[in-house]
């Protein structure tokens, strides 16, 4: 007779509800906040199935919408309202785009171009897809990035076993595709779409500050490509040390990059449009507002417009991406992109990003915001070296194991509160907090580019730890020194001055 395993999906499904209900009454006693505590017991259940997945992500950023108007919290209108807004839409816009670029294969040509140009031993190859990866992460899912990347090195590898033998390949082996995945997280720390964190950031950011200057792509590209260099870099060092033995250089793994690419044939014309709509994208999310560096000032295009601020990234993004189902392809027969390529958009990526957008809202519109920094006062004894290490390592190593947009829907409104309650300047807690969600890099649930390069079999979750714990380590330092050395040329103010508009009314 066999025995029955213990059903651990049960005992979290039931989890969420109990350690909701007992939060509620917990914190019932609170007269002046009387909303909080029901606000808070929701948090904490969508929370624990969040961490736990007891049911899929996108079920448990639905709750809001239940239980929010049935508890008395919002509206039901109100609540919804929080599932489109133009962070939703410009995550939408950005990958149509995406997804018409990997349509035409337009990706893979660029990531082969980028390879080609480094030319060399097995280093220069590794810095090659390391670079490669990255800058396409930086626009399109790290994903989809790594599935086109992973082909191509193994193609590579298998090239290396016949020429340095299988022993010594199977050791580069681990640096290549620990290079890939890693850069596909790195490359995308750099931009506002390259993550999702990113832009669980750029929304709660505005719903918890409303009076709160615009934080737009430019800004974000600004402070955080620096950091995407740097951890690059770091990466390449490291895992040329760790796993790349010293063999003589040889140029014979360019034929079959050379061979892809002749394969791709001449760039035809639908790349090229999509290429242009790709240009004209960034280039028009990087010039929306005036970008002032130093004494040099460029106006932005917006301040042609009638109303320059009601205009953003996201309106961007849908009129670009709009284009490309008008434009028509070489054939005349059908569009540079269809629905039945636009269908392949992650909805439940959306669904969690309302989910958690709709949660931030209920926090402030509750007082629970009030009530979690009442009690996060004593960190105001922290220094913000400290408090800042201390977020980045607590987000790096929870997010191995869980949903970095889920945790960091959680955690950034918490930081905003705890930021105003000790008179720190949230933008010193948030980034931070944000960068590190993405910075996981020891085990193979930490993220999709980890899960797929686990999957080849080339590589022991040993193997990608004793990197990954390293790194892990490293991008809390770069983090925490990069945010306390630049934050202030960036953001309003310094770390531990609040800034006026964070306790205004809206």
């Amino acid at each position: 007779m066999k025995t029955q395993r213990f059903n651990w999906t049960t005992l979290f499904l039931l989890a969420g509800p109990v350690f909701g209900i007992l939060t509620l009454l917990i914190m019932s006693g609170d007269a002046a906040h009387p909303l909080a505590a029901r606000c808070a017991g929701v948090a904490v259940w969508m929370g624990v199935w969040w961490l736990t997945e007891a049911v899929p992500l996108a079920v448990t950023a639905l709750l809001p919408l239940i239980l929010f108007p049935l508890s008395g919290v919002m509206k039901a209108g109100d609540v919804a309202s929080n599932y489109t807004n133009d962070v939703i839409f410009l995550f939408l816009g950005g990958f149509m785009v995406a997804l018409a670029m990997e349509r035409w294969e337009l990706h893979k040509r660029i990531a082969l171009r980028v390879i080609l140009l480094i030319r060399g031993g097995v280093g220069r190859t590794l810095l090659g897809f390391m670079l490669a990866t990255a800058i396409l992460s930086m626009w399109i899912s790290n994903t989809a990035t790594t599935m086109m990347m992973v082909p191509i090195a193994m193609a590579v590898l298998a090239r290396y076993d016949d020429l340095l033998g299988k022993e010594l390949t199977s050791k580069i082996a681990i640096g290549l595709l620990l290079g890939i995945a890693y850069s596909a997280s790195i490359g995308g720390l750099a931009t506002l779409v390259g993550t999702p964190p990113n832009l669980v950031f750029a929304q709660v950011f505005r719903i918890q500050f409303p009076n709160a200057p615009e934080f737009t792509f430019t800004d974000w590209m600004l402070f955080a490509f620096p950091i995407t260099v740097i951890m690059l870099a770091l990466t390449w060092g490291l895992l040329k040390l760790l796993y790349l033995p010293a063999v003589k250089e040889f140029k014979s793994t360019h034929d079959i990059f050379r061979k892809e690419l002749r394969e791709l044939g001449s760039m035809g014309f639908e790349e090229r449009v999509v290429l242009i709509v790709f240009s004209l994208m960034a280039i028009l999310w990087m010039t929306r507002r005036p970008l002032e560096l130093g004494s040099f000032k460029l106006p932005g295009w917006s301040l042609l417009l009638p109303e320059p601020s009601f205009v953003g990234d996201g309106t961007v993004a849908l009129t670009l991406a709009v284009s490309l189902f008008i434009i028509s392809a070489k054939d005349r027969t059908t569009r540079i992109l269809n629905w039945s390529t636009a269908r392949k958009l992650p909805w439940r990526i959306v669904l969690l990003f309302g989910g958690g957008f709709a949660l931030a809202a209920a926090i402030v519109q509750s007082g629970l915001s009030e009530v979690i920094g009442i009690k996060m006062q004593g960190l105001s004894a922290l220094s913000p070296f400290w408090m800042t290490t201390a977020i980045c390592s607590l987000l790096t190593f929870v997010t191995e194991l869980t949903s970095n947009t889920a945790t960091t829907q959680i955690a950034l409104p918490i930081l905003a509160a705890t930021a105003v309650a000790i008179g720190r300047n949230p933008f010193f807690l948030m980034i931070p907090a944000t960068l590190s969600a993405s910075c996981a890099f020891m085990m193979p649930v930490a993220t999709p580019p980890n899960a797929i390069i686990f999957g080849t079999g080339r590589i022991q979750i040993y193997q990608m730890a004793k990197a990954g714990i390293l790194l892990n380590l490293i991008g809390i330092v770069v983090i925490t020194l990069w945010t306390l050395w630049a934050g202030p040329y960036f953001f309003d103010g310094t770390p531990s001055t609040l800034p006026a508009w964070a306790t205004q009314s809206p």
